[in-house]
C-alpha cells in the first residue's frame, strides 16, 4: 500500500513541475511576444492551480508519514518531497512576479533588444526540467550537474545588471523599466536556486549525502 502512495506522491511531484515549468515559460513568452493574455493567464489561472496543488502534495505527505510511519529511503523521499513541493510554489511565484513586470514592460518602448534574460530563462527551465528528471530516474548525477550550472544564470544576471546599469545612468526615462527588467533577471535568479535546491534535495534522498554546504566540485 505504501508503494502505491509512494508511486501517487511521485505522479503529483511531477505533474506539479510540469505546471509550474509551463508558467515561467508563458511568463516569458508573454514578454517577448508583448502578448497581455499570456501574462494575465499566467497570474489569474495559473497560480491559483499551482497553490491548490502544493496543499494537496503536502497533506498527501502528512498523511503517508501518520498511517505508514515510513522508514529510511522512503521518509527520505516524502520528507524531500515536502520541500520540493514547497520550492515548486515558490518557483511558481517567480513566474507570476516575471508575468506582473511583462505585463507594464510590453505597454511601453523596448530599452533595447532582449538577449540575456531569455536566455536566463532557458537556462532556468532547463534547470528545474533536469532536477525533476533527476527525481524521476534517481539520478544523482545530473542532479550534481544542476548544481553546478547555477553559475550560468547568476553569470547572466550580473551581465543584465551592468547593462541596465549603463542605461540608467545614460538616460533617467530608462529608470523604471529597467527595474522592472532588473525584478525580472532577480526572479530567474532565484528560480536558479530553487533548482538547485530540488537538487540537493534529490541527492540527499537517493544517497543520504547532504551538499548544501559544500557546492564545490569535489563534493559533488
Amino acid at each position: 500500500m505504501l508503494d502505491e502512495k509512494m508511486t501517487t506522491l511521485r505522479k503529483e511531484l511531477i505533474e506539479c513541475a510540469t505546471h509550474v515549468e509551463g508558467m515561467i515559460d508563458k511568463s516569458i513568452q508573454g514578454l517577448l511576444q508583448k502578448d497581455p493574455l499570456l501574462l494575465t493567464e499566467v497570474i489569474q489561472k495559473d497560480e491559483p492551480k499551482a497553490n491548490e496543488t502544493e496543499i494537496v502534495i503536502d497533506e498527501l505527505c502528512a498523511t503517508m508519514i501518520a498511517q505508514y510511519q515510513p522508514k529510511a529511503k522512503d521518509l527520505r523521499t516524502i520528507l524531500m518531497v515536502m520541500k520540493m513541493n514547497n520550492d515548486l510554489e515558490r518557483a511558481g511565484d517567480h513566474a507570476v512576479n516575471i508575468a506582473e513586470c511583462s505585463l507594464f514592460l510590453i505597454e511601453r518602448p523596448a530599452i533595447k533588444p532582449l538577449l540575456d534574460i531569455p536566455r536566463m530563462a532557458e537556462e532556468a527551465v532547463m534547470m528545474l526540467k533536469d532536477a525533476i528528471e533527476a527525481f524521476i530516474k534517481e539520478d544523482a548525477s545530473l542532479a550534481a550537474m544542476v548544481c553546478l550550472r547555477d553559475n550560468i544564470v547568476d553569470n547572466l544576471g550580473q551581465q543584465v545588471l551592468r547593462e541596465l546599469i549603463t542605461f540608467m545612468s545614460s538616460d533617467p526615462a530608462t529608470i523604471e523599466r529597467s527595474m522592472r527588467l532588473l525584478n525580472i533577471a532577480r526572479n530567474l535568479e532565484r528560480l536558479g536556486d530553487l533548482s538547485t535546491n530540488i537538487s540537493e534535495d534529490v541527492i540527499f534522498m537517493i544517497e543520504g549525502r547532504v551538499i548544501k554546504h559544500h557546492k564545490d566540485q569535489d563534493s559533488l
